[in-house]
């Protein structure tokens, strides 16, 4: 069974990150690793599904212990993908998909730079303005923090191998490219460095 891919899938809020990932997700060759948190259960979220839930003591043993593939500090709590759960999938066969921030991403390359970084965006900046404006969930201070966030992590799209664009209702077109880049890189040349040996060994 070969290993599967290490797809991280990073975007601004607003982009369409979490419907595209399940359209992804409706396929067995898919699978979400559930991160850890320290932070508390919100009402109806369910261990082992939504997230771990761990204490704060026990996550920085992970972290000492090397046990966390990536992680991040974010408003007092710690949030991170454990890589044990991670590796189990990946051996198993199955693409597995991190929706993860940036700085978590380019941690994430480091540890495995065979990972495939995508970023998805949504049109335009102006566009993706007018989403977190229609939600009518958040204050407009929010609005702003996220708007202003945005051009923080596009200073890091270098650093990614892939960019798809999340036009209006266009989540099934986006997963689509998603699995055009998976099918892509399983055949890269990179990725079978024995292929020369094996073709002259048959």
């Amino acid at each position: 069974m070969e290993k599967g891919l290490l797809i991280v899938v990073s975007g601004p809020a607003g982009s369409g990150k979490g419907t595209v990932n399940a359209r992804l997700l409706e396929s067995p060759d898919y699978a979400y690793s559930v991160s850890a948190t320290t932070r508390a259960p919100r009402p109806g979220e369910q261990n082992g599904k939504t997230y771990w839930y761990i204490t704060r003591e026990e996550f920085e043993r992970r972290i000492a212990g090397g046990e966390m593939l990536e992680y991040t500090e974010y408003c007092g709590n710690y949030y991170g993908t454990p890589k044990k759960e991670a590796e189990a999938v990946l051996a198993s066969g199955r693409n597995l998909i991190l929706e993860i921030e940036v700085e978590g991403a380019m941690n994430v390359k480091k540890l495995y730079p065979e990972a495939v970084l995508i970023m998805l965006l949504p049109p335009s900046f102006a566009v993706q303005e007018a989403r977190l404006r229609g939600r009518g969930t958040e204050t407009e201070e929010k609005i702003r923090a996220r708007l202003e966030r945005t051009r923080e992590e596009l200073k890091y799209l270098p650093f990614y191998d892939y960019v798809v664009v999340n036009r209006e209702g266009g989540a099934d077109d986006c997963a689509e490219d998603i699995r055009a880049i998976v099918r892509a890189e399983c055949r890269a040349i990179r990725r079978h460095p024995e292929a020369q040996a094996e073709y002259f060994a048959g």
